[in-house]
């Protein structure tokens, strides 16, 4: 069952699914309405599901679910990947490659691999005050708190030198 990000409690769990390139407004109204249409049809064991959605910086895809309505299964969670998979293959886009990692320069998102995260680090490219985009949050609120931050401040900081 869908409903507005918005009025998702802060305690609804949350998983960010990184684009590994921007995403053209044609592609974010693709998802928008793919995304909506799943997320009517998400179950959990034949219960609906109360989630949402948001893109951000046009290279997020945010999926979020009200765990105090109903809770998520692992088919739930299954079904969710599957629906991921489905907008890669017919967009040709890349959302689960864990090892690519995201920071701000300025005001542009860089999407670089690991392996290169950490040489920018070594040479000082990216520093302790780099926005980074902590992909690892749990919740809607450590979401809207603790996503964009310093990279001092989440764990690429184990890559500083």
């Amino acid at each position: 069952m869908f409903t507005a990000y918005k009025n998702l409690p802060d305690n609804s769990r949350v998983w960010v699914y990184q684009a590994d390139r921007i995403l053209t407004e044609n592609e974010i109204n693709v998802i928008s309405e793919k995304a909506a249409d799943f997320i009517n049809q998400w179950t959990r064991h034949g219960d609906d599901l109360k989630g949402s959605f948001v893109i951000k910086y046009n290279q997020f895809l945010v999926l979020a679910v009200d765990e105090s309505f109903n809770n998520v299964s692992g088919c739930s969670i299954d079904s969710s990947v599957r629906f991921i998979k489905e907008i890669e293959n017919e967009l040709e886009v890349d959302f689960m490659n864990k090892l690519n990692v995201t920071f701000k320069d300025n005001n542009s998102i860089n999407v670089v691999k690991l392996s290169d995260f950490q040489k920018f680090a070594k040479e000082k490219k990216i520093t302790a005050e780099t926005i980074v985009f902590n992909n690892m949050v749990n919740t809607k609120a450590e979401f809207e708190n603790q996503w964009e931050l310093p990279a001092q401040e989440s764990w690429h900081k184990r890559f500083l030198v």
